[in-house]
């Protein structure tokens, strides 16, 4: 009997289970033969986590909404393998599926990704049962006869005439012809006696998928990328979890979670994200913007502290939030110009409706010499942020990574007065004023 190791006192007492688990796994596998190990390298059942299999019962679409790199593709792959190949894969399947529907936003991604990526049909199918492919008639099939045929969702006419009895559509969230194809492919998918389709996708809040998402006949899997860790690259991992993790859009792409926009806000996460940047290069100027509390303490408002800097073009890159909740005036003070000092910034600019002039006698007895800007709020919320946004929608502003609690106060405020004062969205409105709507660039440029 394989002897079986104590547990690594390093571990948790989860992860030394799990290796004592490998360890018995390990020692069985070093028994099988060659032809044994062939069949086990392609039997999922085996390698899937339980999330992974296909649930049972009477279903009629299974809709997988996780986030990157939690195995959606491998899933949908393995599930169409299945029915191809049924409990036997050298005879039909007792419920043949007919013609088998593979759709994704445009042909090459059903080609690279469906079919012939990492995790795709042909590399994950056994040798001695991979489907015959033929690239004239996008035509997939099987040594047992199954045949699978793949579509672009860019081209949904595609899918009017054709009949199937199964299909897997992949990043369903993507397809820019989303509703016309998908309507295509439900009319045609009435082959055999129970139809049904794989959905693989990370959620986007698109009406689409809200509905699919609603139907009776659906069952859904969710997932976040960190479940799949063990498969995924520590640096991968280092990387998205400190841009991402917590933030808006770190909840859509690694948690999966559906986020829907909020009706009347004048900031949509997707137009943030559709402009986020990496780094910013060639800044001709650089602000700190501050919007002090009327108190402090631990029920009072946060002191919003935002660090943009303008671009050629007109473009501004939001650069750091540091806005915190709970500080005396020094100590905002104190942070707001180490900001300034950190970042090289040009200006200090302060709302000083609330504090006049005891803001600019806080930050001058710090630093005597910072060169600063009161500003005064004339209009209400909305009439300036309304600029702002728009500037937004234009893809003029940039976020540099991601700001999570930013991004949350701004895709979540409509204006209503009764919604708790956005301290980061005022700094973040004064910012982008002061350097595009009212402010000049003097001749420097700087380079972060």
């Amino acid at each position: 009997m394989c002897p079986v190791p104590g547990p690594d006192p390093e571990l948790s007492l989860a992860d030394s289970l799990l290796s004592i688990e490998l360890d018995r796994v390990s020692a069985a596998i070093e028994g099988l033969s060659d032809e044994e190990c062939a069949a086990l390298l392609h039997d999922w059942g085996f390698w899937a986590r339980p999330k992974q299999i296909a649930p049972e019962g009477e279903w009629f679409c299974w809709l997988i909404l996780a986030g990157r790199g939690f195995g959606k593709t491998r899933m949908g792959a393995e599930w169409i393998r299945t029915l191809a190949e049924g409990q036997s894969p050298f005879l039909a399947p007792p419920l043949a599926p007919g013609r088998i529907a593979l759709i994704s936003q445009t042909a090459s991604d059903a080609r690279e990704v469906m079919l012939a990526g990492e995790s795709g049909l042909l590399p994950v199918s056994h040798p001695d049962f991979r489907p015959h492919y033929e690239p004239s008639r996008r035509r997939l099939i099987w040594p047992n006869g199954i045949q699978g045929f793949l579509y672009s969702a860019d081209e949904p006419d595609q899918l009017r005439g054709p009949q199937h009895g199964a299909a897997w559509a992949d990043e369903l969230a993507k397809w820019k012809n989303g509703e016309k194809a998908w309507s295509n492919l439900i009319l045609g998918l009435r082959q055999g006696a129970k139809p049904q389709i794989t959905v693989t996708t990370t959620p986007r809040p698109i009406p689409l998928l809200k509905r699919l998402m609603a139907e009776p006949g659906t069952v859904m899997t969710r997932g976040s990328t960190f479940e799949n860790k063990r498969n995924l690259s520590g640096r991968f991992l280092d990387q998205v979890r400190a841009l991402y993790e917590g933030s808006r859009l770190g909840r859509q792409e690694l948690e999966g979670e559906f986020l829907e926009d909020i009706p009347g806000a004048l900031w949509s996460r997707d137009v943030i994200d559709r402009h986020r940047a990496a780094c910013a290069v060639d800044l001709a100027r650089i602000v700190v913007a501050v919007d002090p509390p009327v108190s402090h303490g631990p029920d009072a408002d946060a002191c919003g502290i935002i660090v943009a800097g303008l671009a050629a073009g007109g473009h501004v890159y939001i650069l750091d939030d540091l806005t915190e909740q709970g500080l005396t005036p020094n100590r905002w003070a104190q942070k707001a110009i180490a900001a300034y000092q950190d970042w090289r910034a040009d200006r200090i600019v302060a709302e000083v409706n609330n504090g006049g002039d005891l803001v600019e006698t806080l930050m001058r007895q710090i630093a005597p010499d910072i060169s600063y800007k009161a500003l005064r709020a004339s209009r209400g919320k909305i009439a300036r942020a309304e600029p702002v946004a728009a500037l937004y929608e234009r893809g003029l502003v940039h976020h540099v990574g991601a700001f999570s609690a930013l991004e949350d106060q701004l895709s979540g405020y409509t204006g209503d007065v009764s919604e708790k004062s956005p301290d980061r969205l005022d700094a973040l409105v004064w910012a982008v004023t002061e350097l595009v709507l009212q402010g000049r660039a003097p001749p420097r440029i700087r380079m972060i």
